[in-house]
């Protein structure tokens, strides 16, 4: 039966978190990558469904569903041969390298502003002991 609940049951709920707090925690979580990191390359197939697609809008612009467009270009790059597929390979490997030498730049970038930051905070620390040991 679907009575009105007890006070028992109603004070139980209470503890319980709200949607809007289970929320903010996996925005809080999200929050704290690296905005300022490169973004990953895409693979050889994700090269060759946005060059499909770009060709698929040109031939026709309202014809298919982006659904419809994904599953034609799935179909067509399982079929395809490892030849027909190596332009792309090779793009995503050249996109992949590019990436790398990006990443490499982006932390040693971290690793040098983190360097000053802890330096800068070492000396301030050091000048205070030598403040209150003149004073």
């Amino acid at each position: 039966m679907r009575g009105p609940k007890s006070t028992a049951t109603i004070a139980d709920n209470t503890t319980k978190k709200t949607k809007f707090e289970k929320s903010t925690g996996k925005k809080n979580k999200a929050s704290s990558k690296n905005s300022g990191a490169p973004k990953r390359p895409p693979t050889a197939f994700f090269i060759f469904m946005e060059q499909f697609r770009n060709g698929n809008k040109e031939n026709f612009p309202v014809a298919k569903s982006a659904s419809a467009i994904a599953k034609e270009g799935g179909a067509i790059w399982k079929s395809m041969t490892e030849s027909e597929k190596a332009p792309y390979v090779a793009k995503a490997a050249r996109k992949k390298a590019e990436y790398e030498i990006a990443v490499k730049q982006h932390n040693d970038n971290l690793s040098a502003t983190a360097m000053e930051i802890s330096t800068s905070s070492s000396i301030n620390t050091h000048g205070d002991v030598e403040q209150e040991v003149s004073s």
